[in-house]
């Protein structure tokens, strides 16, 4: 049966960090062994999105916490900045876009954002990684939560965490990196020679470029497509000191709604094409006649996605 305990937060969180409001902490039923992480959209905050969330209830009348009674579940709020498409009024958003319908344009305004929000939330993983151990540990979004946590995960070179899930979102570049990953490589090398000087998207020298190629004795071969996409991602967001591909060991779940207005499904497939050039383990679902929301069937899904991935007694 579903517990009838209050889901208003016990506390706030005992560490702060800059630029980023209190996390909303909901304590565990049962003793402390997992924790999750999840990230609402632009223009909510945690305790508007917790609650709902919370309380849904799947077939079973189950809801998270009686799923999973050993979990503490960290809401954390995005600071508060301008958003350009909102004529630049103040709003919380893990980083700054353009509107959804055209997001292959203007994709250099999610830089400073996406950039600072993957430092918050690698900090508050290593914090509850340190806790309770990376394989017990989720990281959860909803729309720009999603595509802040998909973000998160590919530039992470931490221990392995149990898993990521994503709700009607996307990856921040992706047609870009998809794009890297289709075109032959004397075909990139000469469209990159070519007006480079006015390209947004311009490599740094090879110097800083972990992936670049190398001609002393023992050097790997010829990079792949899969080191040469997941090179710009990390530049995109100044993150490219990040080394690694520890994200392949993470397993993500993707659900995205056939009829969703503002994320059409078309971006969840891209996400999941980008993650599988990448190496990812990825899984999409997708659902009929939902749109920008999370619905009972999905978390039934997630559900028993992380009930397969965590390391849960019993």
């Amino acid at each position: 049966m579903a517990s009838t305990m209050d889901p208003r937060p016990s506390k706030k969180m005992d560490v702060n960090y800059p630029a980023y409001p209190e996390a909303m902490i909901i304590d565990p039923i049962l003793p402390h062994k997992q924790t999750f992480i999840i990230l609402h959209g632009r223009g909510s905050f945690a305790e508007k999105f917790a609650p709902p969330l919370l309380e849904m209830q799947i077939n079973t009348q189950e809801t998270i916490q009686t799923t999973f009674p050993h979990a503490r579940i960290i809401f954390p709020t995005a600071s508060r900045n301008r958003a350009t498409i909102y004529k630049k009024s103040f709003t919380h958003q893990w980083f700054n876009s353009w509107h959804l319908e055209d997001y292959k344009k203007r994709q250099d305004m999610m830089r400073p954002g996406l950039h600072q929000s993957c430092n918050y939330i690698h900090f508050l993983l290593k914090r509850e990684i340190e806790i309770v151990g990376a394989e017990n540990v989720v990281l959860w979004g909803l729309s720009q939560g999603c595509a802040t946590s998909l973000s998160s995960l590919l530039v992470w070179d931490g221990d392995p965490f149990s898993a990521v899930v994503g709700m009607c979102g996307w990856l921040p570049f992706g047609n870009i990196v998809e794009e890297l990953g289709a075109k032959p490589r004397d075909q990139f090398a000469t469209i990159q020679g070519q007006d480079e000087e006015d390209d947004p998207f311009a490599r740094s020298d090879d110097e800083d470029d972990p992936f670049a190629r190398s001609d002393e004795k023992g050097a790997s071969d010829e990079p792949t497509w899969k080191s040469d996409a997941l090179s710009f991602f990390r530049e995109e967001i100044d993150m490219d000191h990040k080394n690694g591909t520890v994200f392949q060991n993470i397993p993500v779940f993707l659900g995205n709604g056939r009829e969703d207005p503002k994320v059409s499904i078309e971006m969840g497939r891209e996400a999941k094409r980008c993650l599988d050039l990448l190496g990812a383990d990825v899984e999409l679902k997708e659902y009929d006649g939902l749109g920008h929301c999370y619905s009972k069937n999905m978390l039934s899904d997630i559900f028993q996605f992380l009930k397969e991935k965590l390391n849960i007694e019993g």
